[in-house]
């Protein structure tokens, strides 16, 4: 009765015959149940076996749930950390970055309004003061001017033009005439004069009376300057009191050259009193800086400078038929004349210029790199989700 209690698993239907003996179920002390129904295995080796077996295969489950567990922070306490509460590398990729202070970026904003400060001076726009009277009325002294660069680059020079020009090498042969220059040693030369260094030149200011090709001559019986043997109209910008010219002169303008004037006649040190020199008289059309347009300074003065209308008589278009003479001007009418040299205004305007174009351009490059960094942010937070 007890081997047969021994022999069988509770819940079992025992073999036939419930009379086996000792011997009969010795042998199966140590197997455990079949698959064929052998259920009745020893009580004894029945606990044996199956305790290993459970033993591994409880260790192995256990390994696994921990390993699958780990990940989601649920069974190891080092996962825990990783809580909503927790200060590890995922949490402090998620932290928000702080953002640049103001102090940080003003000096990226100062290099940039210097940068384009330099550029606007050299390639665009540039300042210029009045120092003397020879412009007079249309420009007075202490005048500031405005000198557009860019004008000859998309037209043409018009008579009636006021024409800002470096005098080297034609009314001042002691010096070597400018050179054209590449795109870097003209920001170079723009850089250096901002600041008072490099030789700027003899720069001169005068209106442009005749181009290349045009005879200029004075005068007409009614003592006018003629272009091509048209009468120019000057009083609405001549000087009040003066005469077109005092100097008799008759010259046909050589090609890529200009005859300029001042305004005030009787004091301008101009193409008249230059005829002795390389070029007579005329100026190299490429030594022209670029054409003043408004004055800026005194604010009593703010004013556009037009092209005075007797420029657009048609007849000024026809081509001089011959070359004419020229007439040296007499020893002392060169006395007292002024040459209306330019002096650059000083660097407030060109980096006021910079600061206000580099202030949206450096909105829009802060934009634009904090655009970047939270798309990065948004990629490193998608690769570093749950599960992965």
């Amino acid at each position: 009765m007890s081997g047969a209690g021994r022999g069988v698993t509770p819940g079992a239907e025992p073999e036939a015959g419930s009379g086996n003996s000792a011997e009969s179920s010795a042998p199966d002390q140590g197997q455990p149940a079949g698959a064929d129904g052998g259920s009745g295995t020893s009580g004894p080796a029945s606990d044996g076996t199956t305790a290993d077996g459970k033993a591994g295969g409880a260790a192995e489950a256990a390994g696994a749930r921990a390993a699958d567990a780990s990940p989601d922070g649920e069974a190891s306490p080092g996962s825990a950390a990783a809580g909503p509460g927790a200060s590890g590398p995922r949490a402090a990729r998620r932290r928000p970055r702080r953002k640049r202070s103001f102090w940080r970026e003003f000096p990226i904003l100062v290099v940039i309004a210097l940068l384009l400060a330099v550029v606007i001076k050299t390639y665009a726009v540039q300042a210029f003061y009045i120092p003397s009277g020879s412009m007079e009325n249309t420009l007075e002294v202490n005048d500031r001017v405005l000198v557009n660069k860019l004008v000859y680059d998309v037209r043409d020079i018009h008579r009636g033009d006021i024409v800002v020009f470096n005098g080297d090498g034609s009314w001042d042969p002691g010096t070597p005439a400018p050179a054209n220059t590449n795109f870097v040693v003209k920001f170079g030369q723009g850089f250096a004069s901002m600041f008072g260094f490099g030789h700027p030149g003899d720069i001169l200011i005068k209106r442009v009376i005749g181009l290349p090709g045009d005879r200029v001559a004075c005068c007409d019986a009614q003592g006018r300057v003629t272009v091509n043997g048209v009468p120019l109209a000057e009083q609405s910008y001549l000087y009040p009191g003066d005469v077109p010219s005092e100097i008799r002169f008759n010259i046909v303008v050589p090609p890529g050259r200009l005859w300029v004037m001042g305004d005030h006649r009787q004091i301008s040190d101009d193409s008249r009193d230059h005829q002795q020199d390389p070029g007579g008289g005329t100026i190299p059309e490429n030594a022209v800086v670029g054409r003043a347009f408004v004055i800026i300074w005194p604010p009593s003065r703010w004013r556009i400078l037009p092209i005075p209308s007797t420029f657009e008589q048609p007849k000024l278009n026809a081509s001089a038929a011959a070359p004419g003479t020229r007439t040296a001007p007499a020893a002392d009418a060169a006395a007292g004349l002024l040459s209306a040299r330019l002096e650059p205004s000083s660097p407030a305007l060109p980096l006021a210029l910079g600061f206000a174009a580099a202030v949206p351009v450096t909105w829009l490059q802060r934009r634009a790199r904090l655009r970047i960094a939270r798309r990065r942010a948004g990629r490193r937070a998608g690769r570093g989700g749950p599960g992965q």
